[in-house]
């Protein structure tokens, strides 16, 4: 297979096999399949959230004990993103992520019968693992049944259900919680994740063909140090300050893995997948975007709830405008991308998502609730527009037969961009008076998304 050595994405008659026609028939039910899974893990994600606390006092569970609930979920699911996308390609993603959607359902349904806290852990790392095959699928179903210029607005019509999950996720939960009780959250998602993978698994994969090549191959310990990098990477991030081994052995288990992947004949991610500048500036934008969003979104809330004294609902309310410009915004950047070109929206949406940050790195006991959603505004319309225009030039730039990896390593970045917000913003907070490290705070997450801007002006300028 001939590498991609510039920025332009590879047509459907390069590396890779052309779809087959039945690919065209299915596009409607990809695209339905796609949206309707990622909208499940974005979904159970909001819903644990406000599950906690009550989960916490019902079960008599300590509060670490409830944060491995968060943390084992992240830990399975980020160290397996990239394995998982390669088992697509190997076997197809229709059959990952009917797989993984009904793993998802079941784990669900068993944490709501869990009788203590230890069951529900377990279960929550089962979904993580779940969650690795159903989200590189997502994507990759995607880039088999479409032409890679016409990823954008099946990609946006992805994110925008996002944001809607990502808003609704708080108020639904918090509806179900006070009137059914925190087990009723996980029943939420068992039967649409039903409803769409048993179809998956029984309908013609309209993936291409591949009795005339040999299916790619499984580099299974090159997959065993990157889930070993990976999750010593993500547990130190949760554990900050005190996680200087984990990052030792984060570093040494990468090391090994770009040794192993130099030497192999069949490396887990081959070289052509991240040769172009343009897929590692987007995955870069990526993950700085998401941990700037998502940083930002943990200061606020403890601001908002802690200083301001606005109870949760509140709060939900005064952040909303993050989802609502976030759906809109998703879109409008597939548009502009064609029009302007991925390299001006994305560093422009970087920007934008730059300024709304810092807007609220002017917090203080004196803001209204105005000036937060206004600012707001601008971080949701910055991060869905990244997020489309981003995620577009990772996945159209793989060819089909790697659209598995590319997903993956697009939710791999999706996945630790987070946890890295989250870890900078909280060791700020912890040096000093909460009101007074706000500000810092809020200035470095704006700092990492003006690196996203950076790093956005390696995509293809059409």
């Amino acid at each position: 297979m001939n590498a991609v050595s510039d920025d332009r994405a590879p047509s459907d008659a390069r590396p890779g096999p052309a779809p087959l026609p039945g690919a065209v028939r299915h596009r409607r039910f990809t695209l339905v399949g796609s949206v309707v899974g990622a909208v499940l893990v974005a979904l159970d994600g909001t819903l644990l959230t406000v599950a906690q606390p009550t989960l916490q006092r019902d079960l008599d569970a300590s509060f670490a004990q409830v944060q491995w609930t968060s943390t084992g979920y992240l830990i399975a699911v980020a160290s397996l993103l990239v394995l998982a996308g390669r088992l697509g390609d190997r076997y197809g993603h229709r059959r990952m992520f009917g797989l993984g959607t009904l793993g998802f359902a079941a784990a669900s349904a068993g944490i709501a019968l869990a009788p203590d806290i230890g069951w529900v852990v377990g279960l929550r790392v089962a979904q993580g693992v779940f969650g690795a095959l159903l989200q590189p699928a997502t994507l990759g179903m995607l880039r088999a049944a479409y032409p890679p210029d016409r990823l954008g607005m099946p990609l946006a019509l992805r994110t925008s259900a996002i944001g809607v999950a990502a808003a609704a996720g708080p108020l639904v939960g918090g509806v179900l919680v006070a009137h059914l009780g925190w087990r009723s959250v996980f029943l939420l998602t068992v039967v649409p994740a039903l409803a769409i993978a048993v179809p998956a698994l029984v309908v013609r994969d309209p993936e291409p063909a591949r009795e005339s090549e040999a299916p790619p191959s499984l580099d299974l310990p090159g997959a065993a140090l990157l889930a070993a990098a990976l999750a010593c990477f993500v547990h130190a991030l949760v554990t900050l300050p005190d996680s200087v081994l984990g990052l030792l052995a984060a570093a040494a288990f990468g090391a090994a893995f770009v040794l192993r992947e130099r030497r192999t004949s069949c490396p887990l991610v081959p070289p052509r997948v991240l040769r172009p500048a343009a897929v590692r500036g987007a995955l870069g934008a990526l993950v700085a975007a998401s941990a700037a969003l998502f940083g930002t979104l943990f200061v606020c809330t403890y601001f908002l709830q802690d200083v301001l004294a606005l109870d949760p609902l509140a709060t939900g309310l005064t952040v909303l405008p993050v989802a609502v410009t976030m759906v809109l915004a998703a879109p409008l950047a597939a548009v502009l991308a064609r029009r302007c070109g991925p390299r001006r929206t994305t560093v422009g949406a970087a920007l934008l998502l730059t300024l709304g940050v810092l807007l609220l790195s002017r917090l203080d006991p004196d803001t209204g609730r105005v000036a937060v959603g206004g600012a707001s505004l601008l971080v949701g319309a910055g991060f869905g527009a990244v997020m489309v225009t981003a995620t577009t030039v990772v996945v159209r730039h793989a060819s089909v037969a790697d659209g598995g990896v590319a997903g993956g390593l697009q939710q791999t970045a999706m996945n630790v961009g987070p946890v890295l917000g989250v870890a900078v913003a909280t060791t700020l907070l912890a040096r000093g008076d909460f009101v007074e490290a706000t500000g810092p705070a809020l200035t470095a997450l704006a700092a990492v998304a003006a690196a996203g801007a950076l790093l956005a002006t390696r995509l293809p300028s059409k």
